[in-house]
């Protein structure tokens, strides 16, 4: 394989891994209810397929008996699907199961985590997608060890070889004649140069197989987005330009998710002090335009989240350079944005909020760590100090963005995890959890994630930060019939 060529399949690489799903954070998370038992459900997708996928299930009430999870493929459905894999009891850690599964293409799958107990018995689906991501490089002490076995069986192929010319035709304690001996090394030395161009025709083998491998590992569409400069108002306008858009039998439309096709994210760089929440309208099958609030001009990244209507749910990344200008007219009601200092040391618990009022990060005294199962939880006060309701927005309480500085790491986040509500709605038709019934479906229930019975004026995240780093987090509610955003700027260690 050329340098060039290995140069940009490794570019691939690269970009698939910051790419895929929410970018640099690939695992999902889900808090809500499987029955009778609320649980915490954390899936880590494999970035290699076929691979093993590892499942988390903490069942933070009651004392079940049985914990099952079972991969099922949006294609095959339930009656395609393996048997459900017993989840083992974690030692020292009451209520905190494992396991592992074996994911075998790439593809949207739901994680149906099924519980026992005394309480009776629930069902709680994670939508999950998996894609290839990477390769797995050789170990080197297993590289040598296969080289030395290679070498062996080399050399152990051609003395077999001269050995049968030297010997095989031998009475019993006869000497080899001088005519045959050289026979016998004419014939292991044609033995060894067959031998050396199979090995040569395999390595190209193996190489045009990598090379299709890598060819094949996940990229997000490619999207163009451009905001004109000299219009009355600025327009963004987006466009899905991937040849694949459209095309090959993996292919489905996108699908609403909260009710809107798209939910784009805008952050200027490289301060972070201006983010929007967007809903573009699509013109056709490729394009979208939004208008834009009042965003101060520079340099923006673009977070695009779609939902394919395969439940397949993944995050378009692109740049746009927004000129000086005025603001847009008629954009979707549930429209946001915020300025704010730009990105600064950590420390700050409290943000105030547009129009008076403040968020309050809860954060504990406990450092921030890289692979940590956390909750974020906020509050929000009203001007006069008071806890203040919050109202449902685009059917949660609450949406959250955490990007790290760099970019490595953006995440859309909702209080029932980092799922997408409308990949379970897919799996949701599927006939063998219809025929469930309520009570096999109550995993499904999102009556807690919009509405609540009594006025609420706090909310919190599942998530675990993927690396180190510096990341700034924008909380979003709707109070008093508008929606604020708090900022907060953290360290991970």
């Amino acid at each position: 394989m050329s340098a060039p060529r290995t140069g940009r399949l490794l570019l691939v690489a690269l970009v698939a891994l910051v790419s895929w799903g929410h970018v640099g954070s690939p695992n999902v998370f889900f808090d809500g209810t499987a029955g009778p038992y609320p649980v915490r459900v954390i899936v880590r997708p494999p970035e290699v397929i076929p691979g093993l996928a590892e499942v988390t299930v903490r069942v933070k009430e009651g004392t079940p008996e049985r914990v099952t999870v079972q991969p099922v493929q949006w294609q095959a459905g339930a009656k395609g699907a393996p048997p459900p894999d017993a989840a083992e009891p974690v030692a020292g850690a009451p209520g905190l199961w494992t396991a592992r599964l074996w994911m075998m293409t790439a593809s949207s799958y739901s994680i149906q985590v099924r519980i026992a107990g005394p309480a009776g018995e629930g069902l709680a689906v994670v939508p999950v997608a998996t894609a290839r991501v990477r390769t797995l490089g050789m170990q080197r002490p297993l590289g040598v060890a296969l080289s030395i076995a290679g070498l062996i069986l080399f050399f152990g192929a051609l003395s077999i070889v001269g050995a049968a010319v030297r010997e095989s035709m031998l009475e019993p304690g006869a000497a080899p004649a001088p005519r045959r001996m050289w026979a016998a090394r004419t014939v292991a030395v044609l033995a060894g140069g067959l031998l050396v161009l199979l090995l040569a025709g395999g390595w190209r083998w193996w190489n045009r197989v990598e090379a299709g491998y890598q060819e094949k590992l996940y990229q997000p569409y490619q999207i163009t987005a451009a905001v004109r400069a000299g219009e009355a108002a600025r327009v963004l306008r987006l466009s899905i330009d991937d040849p694949r858009w459209g095309t090959g039998k993996d292919w489905s439309p996108l699908m609403p998710d909260h009710g809107k096709l798209m939910h784009l994210f805008l952050v200027r760089e490289p301060g972070l002090d201006a983010f929007a929440h967007l809903h573009p309208v699509p013109v056709d099958d490729r394009r979208f335009v939004v208008p834009l609030p009042q965003l101060p001009a520079g340099r923006y990244a673009i977070y695009a989240d779609v939902v394919d209507e395969s439940g397949y749910a993944q995050t378009l990344v692109q740049k746009v350079e927004v000129p000086a200008g005025s603001a847009g007219s008629g954009g979707d009601p549930d429209d946001s944005f915020r300025l704010s200092p730009p990105l600064a040391a950590p420390g700050a618990v409290e943000s105030p909020l547009e129009e008076g009022g403040v968020m309050v990060w809860e954060r504990g005294a406990q450092p921030l760590v890289a692979g940590q199962d956390l909750d974020l939880r906020f509050t929000v006060r009203d001007a006069a100090g008071n806890p203040a309701p919050l109202e449902p927005y685009m059917g949660m309480m609450s949406h959250a963005a955490i990007r790290r500085d760099d970019g490595a790491v953006f995440v859309h986040l909702h209080p029932v995890g980092s799922f997408s509500m409308a990949s379970q709605e897919v799996f949701a038709r599927d006939p063998a959890l219809a025929a469930a019934g309520p009570d096999g479906m109550a995993g499904m229930d999102h009556s807690a994630h919009g509405m609540h019975p009594a006025p609420v004026s706090a909310v919190s995240f599942p998530y675990e930060f993927p690396r180190p780093g510096r990341y700034r987090m924008w909380v979003q509610v709707r109070t008093g019939g508008k929606v604020k955003t708090g900022v907060f700027d953290l360290e991970v260690g």
